[in-house]
């Protein structure tokens, strides 16, 4: 498969890790759109929101669960966003379902 977060997981690209678990990691994005931000990924491969189902729904269900945790170790006492974008309209670049963590500054609420 020819998909960058599969390979980041694979440990075929190198990330800067915060977290990771046997179902899912979390690493920094290499282009920080807030002081901190953290892309939180399933180790099993779904496309997209579109994706999930009722067989792989329980992974996602953890991922809400470890994204606070990753929060508080970030420090991110103020409040974060969490955001996940579906299709290329809403400028998905990874084929790869991925939870955005954004936080450590006063987030706009700028809707393009």
């Amino acid at each position: 498969m020819n998909c960058l977060f599969c390979k980041i997981i694979a440990g075929e690209i190198p990330s800067t890790k915060v977290y990771e678990d046997e179902l899912v990691l979390a690493f920094r994005d290499i282009a920080p759109q807030a002081p901190t931000h953290i892309l939180v990924i399933p180790k099993t491969h779904i496309p997209s929101v579109d994706g999930i189902t009722a067989e792989n729904s329980a992974v996602v269900a953890h991922i809400f669960e470890v994204i606070p945790q990753i929060a508080a170790a970030e420090k991110l006492t103020n409040g974060y966003r969490v955001v996940s974008n579906c299709g290329a309209d809403a400028g998905q670049t990874v084929q790869h379902l991925h939870f955005h963590i954004l936080g450590g500054r006063e987030l706009t609420l700028q809707m393009a």
